[in-house]
């Protein structure tokens, strides 16, 4: 029995020693931290004994879980500061992606736009350079090609006459340059132009010319002022329609100015 109450004995005394030494340790830990002087200087102060080993063991245990505690709720706070900041960061990032494709969408549509207004702009300059007019606005034709007789050196009637009395304002009919201006003979005061499609009018017994050689002009531009001006009968317009600049290169002038949509 003796000998088991020593070995009891020697196990309670082990127990003991290595609280205090877990106490010690504890403090240690603590003092390091500034915490144990903070926590435990009011229980000395009421109490002038030297606290025990066990006391100051227990002290110990609970003032390492509340430091503990400090510092996973300060953990917490920094994670959920952080995941903050890497939320603004990404909206930020997400924000910028979008502005810039709203950018490139916003000069994509006006690339779009500025390029169909240059072609709605080529189109009308084609459109207006193709145009075609009669010379003479609102009148008739009172002699037609290829009438036959002797007031023509040729025998028939190279062009068609158009009703006007005398300074009626005669129009190109289409646009093109001046390839004669003057006197032309039986024509009288003539005008000569060569147009786009590589075609040629001829304007006349002109009374007066209002354009000279190598001027451009456009369809309906006034040319000059009907007359009676060389081998003439009376005030007209007399209208040929060419192949080339020349006397006797003369197509159907109906046919060619409905050919390019004008109705005579």
């Amino acid at each position: 029995m003796a000998s088991g109450s020593r070995v009891a004995g020697k196990h309670r005394g082990s127990s003991r020693l290595s609280r205090k030494t877990a106490g010690y340790a504890g403090v240690a830990a603590l003092a390091t931290t500034g915490v144990v002087a903070a926590v435990a200087a009011p229980a000395f102060a009421a109490d002038h004994s030297a606290p025990s080993v066990e006391e100051t063991g227990q002290t110990a245990i609970v003032v390492a879980d509340g430091l503990q505690d400090d510092i996973e709720v300060q953990a917490a706070s920094q994670q959920v500061a952080a995941e903050a900041v890497a939320a603004q960061a990404q909206a930020e990032a997400e924000a910028k992606q979008r502005a810039a494709e709203a950018k490139r969408a916003a000069e994509a549509k006006a690339k779009t736009e500025r390029e169909a207004a240059e072609r709605a702009a080529r189109d009308e300059e084609r459109k207006r350079l193709n145009t075609f007019v009669a010379p003479i606005e609102g009148s008739y034709v009172s002699t037609q090609y290829g009438a036959g007789g002797g007031m023509w050196s040729s025998g028939s009637h190279t062009g068609i006459d158009f009703h006007a009395d005398e300074g009626t304002s005669v129009h190109a009919v289409g646009a093109g340059v001046i390839v004669e201006a003057g006197w032309g003979g039986a024509y009288g005061n003539n005008v000569v132009i060569k147009h786009n499609d590589g075609t040629y009018t001829q304007y006349g017994h002109m009374v007066s010319l209002n354009v000279s050689v190598g001027e451009k002009v456009t369809a309906g531009q006034q040319i000059g002022l009907s007359g009676s001006t060389g081998n003439s009968s009376g005030p007209h317009l007399h209208f040929e329609a060419r192949t080339g600049p020349q006397y006797g290169s003369d197509i159907n002038p109906l046919a060619y100015l409905r050919s390019h949509g004008v109705g005579v």
